[in-house]
């Protein structure tokens, strides 16, 4: 059977005041002309379909058009699940009716894990969906008061699966979080991001579920699957081996990711439920980068007329003195500029430095915490320490 697996449409969503609507109807035609030469058994959306929970209208628009191309002129059933970005209900609403066109949507968490199961010529596989649920409403669900973390969630939740889960049948499951072989080391470090060191590739475009690394889950709960297609990442990546992968988001979100190569992952499963996968890239309308130099040599056309001007571009600016209004000269060179800084003597000598390159790898409560000793002299208490993860958790899991 092969399957095409997607996440992180993030539709509607807004870059720093550019509307990304375009560059995302333009990344989805590219889309259904893949899907149109592979002729996949399905299509997976692991998570985020939209960027808000109250969509704009024109990205309503926008999925619907796509989802009717997909599903009605080339006849390729779709199994989607809710994301932390995702409105459950809205998702959830009219599933029921659109089932028969072969569109399978999981918004809410359920007791029973949503099966949907579909065949070729040759395999049978099970689809379980389980979308996006805080920890909390799992434990209210499942009237389990042990829950507490994403961890112990998944883990609960796949115990369930188990339970009627067909080991000689071919399974896979489809979810959204921070999933790592390295959880357990990731959550002994203080002073670093434990996402990071549960070797996984994040981005600033993704929102934290939670904060010092309790939204961290382990690789091991899926090991009973053929395959997990998982849903929150935007860098693609395996976790441990490939039958555990991101797909990673179709367009870049941030200027964190300007390296990342954007995609889908095309999984193929034998009669052995042996998996393989192919990385499918994905060419978008405008990239973005980051360009660096003296203004007058980044507006210089030798310098710029090998590339797309239409980039969304950030600009470094190293001149040393005084400039008279350089975004306006960028933006008649680079019309979608985004961003500008422009690079200070003291940042020169620090960017050489471990010292700032060690601010990367630190979580926001860690940086808090430097910036708080070095302001009082004194360390976080127990109790203050709390209260700030309260309210960075708060800030940042809180939806526009």
């Amino acid at each position: 059977m092969k399957i095409i697996h997607t996440g992180d449409w993030h539709i509607g969503k807004i870059v720093n005041e550019f509307s990304m609507i375009e560059d995302q109807k333009f990344i989805l035609e590219k889309l259904v002309e893949l899907l149109e030469e592979e002729r996949p058994d399905a299509l997976i959306i692991a998570g985020d379909l939209y960027d808000r929970s109250i969509p704009p209208v024109e990205a309503v628009e926008l999925l619907d058009s796509v989802f009717n191309k997909i599903l009605l002129d080339l006849n390729i059933p779709i199994l989607a699940i809710a994301g932390n970005h995702d409105s459950a209900e809205r998702l959830s609403f009219g599933s029921k009716i659109l089932n028969r066109n072969g569109l399978h949507i999981a918004g809410n968490f359920d007791k029973e894990v949503k099966k949907v199961t579909l065949e070729d010529r040759n395999t049978i596989v099970n689809f379980y969906l389980l979308p996006y649920s805080d920890p909390r409403e799992v434990k209210h669900i499942l009237q389990d008061e042990e829950i507490s973390t994403h961890d112990l969630a998944m883990k609960k939740i796949i115990d369930k699966i188990k339970e009627t889960l067909k080991e000689e049948e071919k399974n896979i499951l489809v979810a959204h979080g921070y999933v790592s072989f390295m959880k357990e080391l990731a959550l002994e470090s203080i002073k670093e991001d434990p996402h990071k060191l549960g070797e996984l590739e994040t981005s600033d475009s993704e929102r934290p579920l939670s904060i010092g690394g309790t939204d961290l889950i382990s690789g091991e709960y899926f090991n009973c699957f053929n395959y997990t297609a998982l849903g929150h990442l935007h860098s693609p990546q395996k976790v441990g081996s490939d039958t555990i992968r991101y797909s990673g988001s179709l367009l870049k979100y941030s200027f964190s990711e300007t390296k990342h190569k954007k995609g889908v992952t095309l999984v193929n499963i034998d009669e052995k439920g042996e998996v393989t996968v192919t990385l499918k890239e994905l060419t978008p309308k405008r990239d973005m980068r980051i360009i660096k130099g003296p203004l007058n040599e980044l507006i210089n056309p030798e310098v710029y007329k090998s590339t797309n001007t239409e980039d969304y571009i950030y600009a470094v600016l190293t001149d040393e003195g005084e400039l008279i209004d350089p975004i306006s000269k960028l933006r008649a060179v680079y019309p979608n500029i985004m961003g500008l800084h422009k690079e200070t003597s003291l940042e020169k000598i620090e960017s050489k430095t471990s010292a700032s390159l060690g601010h990367e790898n630190k979580s926001k409560l860690e940086l808090f915490k430097e910036f708080y000793n070095s302001m009082s002299g004194k360390e976080l208490t127990d109790e203050k320490l709390g209260i700030v993860k309260e309210v960075i958790e708060s800030v940042e899991k809180e939806v526009t």
